[in-house]
């Protein structure tokens, strides 16, 4: 089950978040993306508590994808430091899985 992951980030529009989504889809490093928000995000920056809006955008690939889709994530996102964590599956039907397989580039390519 681990071979899949769900990677997570967030920008600060919806826009950006569509962006991400269509382009990681396109590129078939994602079979799906979710577009969450808008949420409400605390953090550290600059030395300072920053509390702001954001969008996540939830990913679903494989394991041996995540380098192309971090990649690619950097070159669109707006953020210097952007959020990109990657979340292993550790349950899914297995028709789920059959099915974002079969939309994600392949190993050989």
């Amino acid at each position: 089950m681990s071979e899949y992951i769900q990677v997570i980030t967030t920008v600060d529009s919806r826009a950006e978040a569509q962006k991400i989504a269509r382009a990681l889809v396109e590129k078939r490093l994602a079979g799906c993306v979710q577009i969450l928000g808008p949420i409400s995000s605390t953090y550290w920056w600059d030395d300072e508590i920053v509390e702001t809006e954001e969008y996540m955008c939830l990913i679903k690939t494989r394991r041996d994808l995540f380098t192309p889709v971090e990649g690619a994530i950097k070159a669109i996102h707006p953020y210097d430091v952007p959020e990109i964590l990657a979340v292993p599956v550790s349950g899914s039907s297995q028709s789920y899985l059959d099915w974002l397989n079969g939309e994600l580039v392949s190993r050989r390519e």
